[in-house]
C-alpha cells in the first residue's frame, strides 16, 4: 500500500544539490491505436531549498512527472541527475503528500504518523518526540489520540503534512494538496506550509492548476501544456513574506495567466 508520505534513503553526496530531470518521456501503449504520450521530453530543475511549482491544466502529466521522481512510475526515456551523477528515486530522500490525505481511519492521528515512521525503520525510541514535534508544527498537538473520521478536511491534510515531515525527508512532493478544501482553509494552510518550509529548510515540488496559488507560494514555477510538454520556467520575483492582497501578486498572476492562456487554451 502506498502511504501519503514515503521516504527513501539519501546519499550524502547528493544532499544540497539541484535535482535535474532531462528529456523525460512517458507513454503508454493503447491497444490497436499506437500509444498515449503523457510526458514529452520534459526538463525540470529543482534547486535545493527552493519552493517550485508545476502549473498546468488537469490531465497534462503533472502527477505522472511527480510519480517518475518518486519511483511510482518508470519513465520511457530520460535521466535524473543530482550532484553531477545519475540518480534513481532510491537515491533521494522523499516525502509525498497526495491530493487526498489517505489516512488510516482505524488508527489514531498519532498512530498514522507512527505507521509511517515504522515503515521507514525510524527507531521506536524517536517516535514520541517526532509525533509531538510535528503535530505541534501543524497546530494539532491536542489531536494525537483522535481519529481521522472525527477531523475536518483541513485537519486531515495537516495530519498528512505532519506525517510527511515526521520521516524528515529532504524533498517533499505535494500533488494539489489543498484543491479539495474551501478557499479560507486552503489559504490558512498555504501560509502554514510556507512557515514550515522556511523554518525547516525543505525543498518542495508542488503541483497545482491554480496560478494564484503558484504565485503566492513559489520561488519559481514551470508551466506545462495539455500535451505533456514543459514550455516555460518563470521566476516569481516577489519578496517574502507575501500577502494575498499585494498588488504585485495580482500583477504577476495576470502576466503569467496571459502566457499560460496563449499556450494552453485553444
Amino acid at each position: 500500500m502506498m502511504m501519503a508520505a514515503e521516504e527513501r534513503s539519501v546519499s550524502s553526496e547528493t544532499t544540497g544539490e539541484t535535482l535535474e530531470l532531462r528529456d523525460i518521456v512517458k507513454h503508454y501503449p493503447r491497444p490497436g491505436q499506437g500509444r498515449i504520450q503523457v510526458l514529452d521530453e520534459v526538463d525540470l530543475d529543482v534547486e535545493s531549498g527552493a519552493f517550485v511549482s508545476l502549473l498546468g491544466p488537469s490531465g497534462c502529466g503533472k502527477t505522472t512527472l511527480m510519480n517518475v521522481i518518486s519511483g511510482l512510475v518508470e519513465p520511457t526515456e530520460g535521466t535524473m541527475r543530482r550532484g553531477g551523477r545519475d540518480v534513481t528515486p532510491n537515491d533521494l530522500s522523499l516525502g509525498y503528500i497526495f491530493q487526498e490525505p489517505r489516512l488510516l481511519d482505524w488508527k489514531t492521528v498519532a498512530g498514522n504518523i507512527e505507521f509511517a515512521l515504522e515503515a521507514r525503520d525510524v527507531p521506536e525510541s524517536e517516535w514520541d518526540e517526532r509525533v509531538t514535534r510535528y503535530l505541534e508544527m501543524v497546530n494539532l498537538d491536542t489531536e494525537g489520540d483522535n481519529y481521522p473520521t472525527r477531523l475536518s478536511g483541513g485537519m486531515k491534510q495537516r495530519v498528512a503534512i505532519a506525517r510527511a515531515l515526521a520521516i524528515e525527508p529532504e524533498i517533499i512532493l505535494m500533488d494539489e494538496p489543498f484543491s479539495s478544501l474551501d478557499e479560507i482553509t486552503a489559504r490558512d494552510l498555504r501560509q502554514e506550509l510556507l512557515d514550515i518550509w522556511q523554518r525547516e529548510q525543505k525543498t518542495i515540488l508542488f503541483v497545482t492548476h491554480d496560478i494564484n496559488e503558484a504565485v503566492f507560494l513559489s520561488d519559481y514555477l514551470y508551466m506545462m501544456n495539455s500535451n505533456g510538454k514543459m514550455f516555460a520556467r518563470r521566476n516569481i520575483g516577489i519578496d517574502r513574506p507575501r500577502q494575498y492582497d499585494d498588488p504585485e501578486i495580482a500583477q504577476r498572476e495576470a502576466e503569467l495567466y496571459r502566457e499560460f492562456h496563449e499556450h494552453v487554451v485553444e
